[in-house]
């Protein structure tokens, strides 16, 4: 299969770490060009940098995003109306609103898409599904604990700082147990956005499962940890390994070839932005 060309939105930290590496890599894709709002930060990946994100939509045959959640709401959109398969960051946006136009207008367009949870990539990670499916599961929990936010690293972006774990690692958290137990139907939340924060979340068919996260903790800090429980044993996460992001270019270079869906399309994000919105708008209740 020739390497689908995939160009790249966006050249912080992240997109120098992970982004471009995973597409320039091949053998299924390669980095056919870049645009960033700083020009010299692009130069950096190593492939050609277009002044205009119009020019680099006609350079390639799919977009990959880098960038905050609400400029890729917008540019998003953009990409999708140019026809062009999306390989998307979780969040999908900043807001439900912008969640939800940018699905719509994938879905208006035809094209592919796919999110990034990269924890679904990994083999560990889709045996823990299996025999989450073997033991009658009723319950679980969940507990992402880092400090990311305290710090000042180059992860600690604004959007981060202003709306804390939930917006940030809660896709993947909310996204593992809604595979594991049943679609999330409902979700009860307290806490501080930037400290700490609890979900109960309440998944279709009756099962129950209680989440942690916060990225403010300073000192020894244990791994990210999901465990399931039900009537036949229980099942725990495994460690991921180092290989996630060559399966996901090699599964969006498929997504892109066949032009068929992914199970982690943007109906997946704006399903998995309901539910943090439902969770913002009881933590910002007095």
């Amino acid at each position: 299969m020739e390497p689908v060309a995939v160009g790249l939105v966006g050249a912080g930290p992240w997109a120098e770490m992970a982004h471009a590496p995973m597409l320039a890599k091949g053998p299924h894709t390669r980095l056919a060009g870049v645009w960033a709002r700083r020009p010299e930060a692009a130069a950096r990946l190593g492939a050609p940098v277009h002044e205009r994100i119009e020019d680099l939509f006609d350079a390639v045959e799919a977009v990959a995003f880098c960038v905050p959640p609400a400029v890729q709401a917008e540019l998003g959109v953009l990409a999708a109306k140019a026809g062009k398969a999306l390989l998307l960051e979780k969040p999908l946006a900043a807001d439900l609103d912008g969640a939800r136009r940018l699905a719509d207008a994938i879905g208006e367009a035809g094209v592919a898409s796919q999110m990034l949870l990269t924890l679904r990539y990994s083999p560990g990670t889709r045996d823990f599904l299996a025999g989450c499916a073997r033991i009658g599961a009723f319950g679980g929990q969940a507990a992402a604990i880092s400090g990311v936010l305290s710090g000042g690293g180059d992860f600690a972006t604004p959007w981060r700082l202003e709306r804390g774990a939930l917006l940030d690692v809660g896709p993947h958290v909310i996204d593992l147990l809604d595979a594991a137990l049943g679609r999330v139907v409902g979700v009860r939340a307290h806490g501080d956005p930037l400290r700490w924060v609890g979900l109960l979340l309440e998944h279709e068919g009756g099962a129950v499962s209680e989440v942690s996260l916060t990225m403010a903790a300073v000192g020894d800090l244990p791994p990210l940890r999901v465990e399931v429980y039900g009537t036949q044993g229980s099942v725990r996460l495994p460690a991921s390994d180092d290989d996630e992001f060559a399966r996901v270019a090699e599964e969006f270079a498929a997504t892109v070839r066949r032009g068929g869906g992914h199970q982690l399309d943007a109906a997946r994000g704006l399903h998995l932005q309901e539910i943090i919105a439902a969770a913002e708008a009881q933590l910002a209740t007095p």
